[in-house]
């Protein structure tokens, strides 16, 4: 007998005064927690397989059922924790990799709460939003050092490549095969409407999505699942990922169950096989290599596309940054220890990694101390929850915000930290086609478009309370920001003042 120790997480409780048998429950849940017996006419649960996504508790018409904590409780101690000892158990019986989905959910310092903005008020006075005129376009890539105009005052100097975003968000990378395809058509629709951009992820671009290439950043990762000169032809822009936020420094893996037939064809890798990006790209090995590869997608795209570098938030992200400032790169994505993920294992995802907010400030620092800053464009992920992390970013020295997690929130994600098993409820992180289709993307891509259009006007009002009226001047301004229950050396990393100075 092979004995597991493992008890159910969560505990579906059924009113049965309430519930009137219709098995809505049974039809919508793909883990098979909601069972039937037709001899009986008795519902039953089977809660170990409950990961609650709450859709039972969503889409029961009488609201029958609720979902809480399965009430086993270890003995209290506060060095061996439930979550210790239960992973324990797993690997003591499965040999396995603990993995996990989402951001980590441990209790580390949110650097966003901890900052405070500041306000005008009689000398600088604040401005109307509504009333007066307030800019928040934002333009990636690199600048020129200065520009040149001839005797009828037209501009001479040669512009690099720019990426245009009419609000200083993009949605950040995620590939088809991570989420479905009716998840990336809302996230390439929402872009489009929004004029912003939204990113492929490492899983190439589906042949339906070419015609939203205008708002799409194409990415090359370590594995170059569907790169080819097309795919990289097709987007406004190519970002090389060399690091993820939730998993620094190791690769991707895709299990073989999400890779269907037009997985597989959009990828260009055999049907049912686990799609393993490796840890390093195996032609970077240097920022000399970093460069070359650089240059040869500027030249594969006539110069007509800015190229990003997407690196994780790791203690020398500074010193990094600025190599790749040199390297030739026109922007720099950087993904704190925060950000999301399809898989990740569970020891890397929580304990590698910086927080976003440290590292952003440190790299906006080091570029202007050498000077470079304005041949960069610098984008932050990892994890930005709300239309105020989005402005403290910004504050910081961030051109835009890249937004991940939010987003998969707006089209139904209840974070149930199980993308990996690929049977998520609601159609985002699967590619079984009868729960794809329980994502609507005539429906959900408005989502995404009133999500980010709130957050717009929000970042209007709050900088016309700053009594600022484009986005461009905020952007690390540190003087409008205010530690509180921050120590020196936090607030010298930040370079902010505390509050009440």
């Amino acid at each position: 007998m092979n004995l597991d120790f493992n008890s159910p997480t969560f505990e579906v409780i059924r009113n049965d005064k309430k519930c009137i048998k219709c098995r809505v429950c049974v039809q919508q849940c793909s883990n098979k927690v909601h069972l039937y017996n037709a001899e009986r006419n008795v519902l039953y649960t089977d809660d170990i397989r409950c990961v609650n996504c709450h859709r039972c508790v969503v889409m029961c018409p009488v609201k029958a059922l609720v979902v809480k904590k399965y009430p086993l409780e270890f003995r209290g101690n506060a060095n061996w924790t439930d979550s210790a000892i239960k992973e324990i158990y797993k690997q003591s019986q499965t040999g396995g990799v603990l993995l996990s989905s989402m951001g980590t959910p441990r209790p580390f310092p949110i650097y966003w709460d901890k900052m405070l903005l500041n306000a005008s008020q009689v000398t600088n006075p604040s401005i109307d939003p509504l009333r007066e005129p307030m800019e928040t376009k934002v333009v990636i890539g690199r600048k020129p050092e200065k520009l040149e105009f001839n005797a009828k005052g037209e501009l001479i100097t040669k512009i690099p490549p720019q990426v245009e975003l009419k609000v200083p968000i993009m949605f950040s990378a995620m590939s088809y095969g991570a989420i479905s395809k009716n998840a990336h058509e809302s996230l390439a629709r929402a872009a489009e409407e929004l004029g912003i951009c939204y990113n492929t992820g490492e899983g190439g671009l589906n042949k339906d999505f070419y015609k939203y290439g205008n708002n799409t950043v194409v990415q090359v990762a370590s594995g170059r699942f569907g790169v080819h000169k097309e795919y990289l032809k097709a987007g406004v822009a190519i970002e090389i990922k060399i690091g993820q936020g939730a998993k620094p420094g190791i690769g991707g893996h895709l299990p073989g169950r999400k890779v269907g037939e037009d997985v597989s064809a959009t990828r260009m890798i055999p049907i049912g096989s686990d799609a393993i990006s490796p840890a390093p790209h195996h032609d970077i090995y240097s920022i000399e290599d970093l460069r070359q590869l650089i240059f040869s997608l500027k030249e594969i795209t006539n110069y007509k596309k800015p190229v990003f570098v997407k690196i994780a938030a790791v203690h020398n992200a500074a010193a990094i940054a600025s190599g790749i400032v040199r390297a030739g790169a026109d922007a720099i994505v950087v993904d704190g220890f925060r950000g999301g993920t399809g898989a990740a294992p569970t020891r890397i995802r929580d304990n590698v990694g910086i927080p976003i907010e440290l590292a952003l400030a440190v790299i906006d620092q080091r570029l202007r101390e050498e000077g470079i800053r304005n041949q960069v464009s610098l984008l932050v992920s990892g994890t930005i929850r709300n239309s105020a992390d989005a402005v403290k970013a910004i504050a910081l020295g961030a051109d835009a915000v890249c937004i991940g997690s939010a987003a998969l929130i707006a089209l139904g994600c209840h974070m149930c930290h199980s993308c990996s098993v690929g049977k998520c409820n609601w159609g985002i992180a699967t590619q079984d086609s009868d729960l794809v289709k329980r994502l609507d993307p005539d429906t959900m891509y408005k989502r995404l478009v009133n999500l980010v259009s709130a957050w717009n006007h929000e970042i209007q009002e709050m900088l016309g309370g700053m009594g600022i009226n484009a986005i461009e001047s905020l952007r690390g301004n540190r003087l409008m920001l205010r530690g509180i229950g921050l120590n020196e050396k936090e607030l010298s990393i930040l370079g902010i003042q505390y509050a009440g100075e």
